[in-house]
């Protein structure tokens, strides 16, 4: 239990990768302060299953609405010691079929959405002089030949530089700020809405496409995030881990 005594807030924790991570977190000791945008069913379930949490609603695009959450979470439960940034749009769309409205949503979403939760939190951490954050990125934004992702992979590339900023700027603060850059990972996120028979056809695509031959889960990604926020990570500061079965190396050898 060597989280015991922290306070993690994962946001898009009402499903998918962001509930696999609060539970992570919330078995190693963490007290979890869920967050949620549309999914308050969802949400309500998981704080049902995580013994102390709490959830909180923020539409993360919205500046106004992340600072309340904090003032709420204060309120509720204390100062956050953990930051997990998870919440996200994937939005596809080739680069001629630019729809300004769209591409704005997943950039406020995925990456100034991380930019005002980071703001919020680095206060906290800032007065006890400790602090971690994980931005959850992808591999789309260290390289990606599929179609349809431009302009995700350019938000997700953004976290990731912004994760290496913040840890130069906060790291003499005592905060560490690394990224998780999964593959494609089974999710509500990318399952939604799909037929058993285009499900099967996304597994057989992606898994092919790994070195491994398999797919992600959403507990692969959590492990790796509790990885980050222990203190078996206590030396790394601004890395990206990449979780994506060999997917990454697959695509450079293959040029």
């Amino acid at each position: 239990m060597d989280l015991e005594g922290k306070l993690a807030l994962v946001t898009g924790a009402s499903r998918g990768i962001g509930r696999a991570i609060a539970e992570e977190l919330a078995a190693h000791g963490a007290r979890v302060a869920l967050n949620y945008n549309s999914s308050r069913d969802q949400a309500a379930k998981v704080k049902s299953i995580i013994k102390g949490s709490e959830i909180f609603k923020a539409d993360m695009a919205r500046r106004d609405e992340v600072s309340e959450m904090f003032s709420q979470i204060h309120r509720k439960m204390g100062r956050v010691d953990i930051l997990v940034n998870n919440a996200g749009v994937m939005d596809l769309m080739d680069f001629e079929d630019f729809d300004e409205k769209r591409v704005r949503r997943m950039f406020d979403v995925n990456v100034m959405g991380y930019v005002y939760a980071a703001l919020e939190a680095s206060i906290d951490m800032r007065s006890t002089g400790k602090g971690i954050m994980v931005n959850i990125a992808s591999n789309a934004g260290i390289g990606t030949a599929a179609q349809g992702t431009t302009y995700y992979a350019m938000s997700k590339a953004a976290v990731i530089m912004l994760t290496k900023r913040l840890a130069f700027e906060l790291g003499h603060s005592g905060i560490r700020v690394n990224a998780i850059a999964p593959g494609w990972v089974e999710s509500d996120m990318t399952l939604s809405g799909k037929s058993e028979e285009i499900t099967e056809m996304l597994r057989k695509n992606f898994s092919q496409k790994t070195s491994m031959g398999m797919t992600g889960k959403p507990d692969f990604i959590a492990k790796a995030a509790y990885f980050l926020c222990s203190d078996n990570s206590r030396y790394m500061n601004g890395q990206v881990m990449v979780v994506d079965g060999g997917r990454t190396d697959n695509l450079t050898h293959s040029l």
